[in-house]
């Protein structure tokens, strides 16, 4: 299960209030229905959406939270930045879970942040395409904070990448 899964099948209030029936001690879609007064055909079709989601188990009639699963969750989407509370302030400003909240307006804060993107996409001296490219900086855009084409025009402003012919290359 990945964040975005465990979001989406928490998205939905009553799938939410289901699962916190399940986390509360109800042990079946009967239980369930009772406590979250919602109707048995919503409980059945949240059930399920919350077992194929891998948050919940149901293991021989009995529902229960897959907490193992959502550890596994919380350990594979741990911000790197977390685990270096050294690192540096420019990139806990602007990443989030290694993904880029936001581009930073002032020119040294930008390139310190694309510093850190072009070395942990490319590598030196490696010729990319440009679709390997935006494929490279397409997870780093994933929050929205900016798109891949305006990071890789940056990254080319900056010198960081260099592009002939449609071919890239970081130096």
């Amino acid at each position: 299960m990945t964040a975005h899964a465990l979001a989406g099948a928490l998205a939905d209030d009553a799938r939410r209030r289901i699962f916190a029936a399940i986390v509360l001690g109800a042990t079946s879609a009967t239980a369930v229905a009772q406590r979250v007064d919602l109707p048995a055909r919503v409980v059945l079709t949240g059930v399920r959406r919350l077992t194929d989601a891998g948050l919940v188990t149901g293991a021989d009639g009995a529902l229960a939270v897959d907490e193992a699963s959502l550890r596994a969750v919380v350990r594979d989407n741990r911000s790197p930045d977390a685990a270096e509370p050294a690192a540096d302030p420019v990139l806990r400003t602007f990443l989030r879970a290694g993904v880029l909240v936001s581009l930073p307006a002032q020119p040294s804060r930008r390139r310190v942040l694309l510093t850190h993107i072009a070395e942990r996409s490319f590598e030196p001296g490696t010729r990319y395409p440009e679709r390997a490219v935006d494929d490279a900086l397409k997870p780093w855009c994933a929050a929205g904070g900016s798109d891949h084409v305006t990071l890789r025009r940056y990254l080319i402003d900056e010198q960081l990448l260099t592009r002939e012919h449609g071919i890239y290359q970081r130096l």
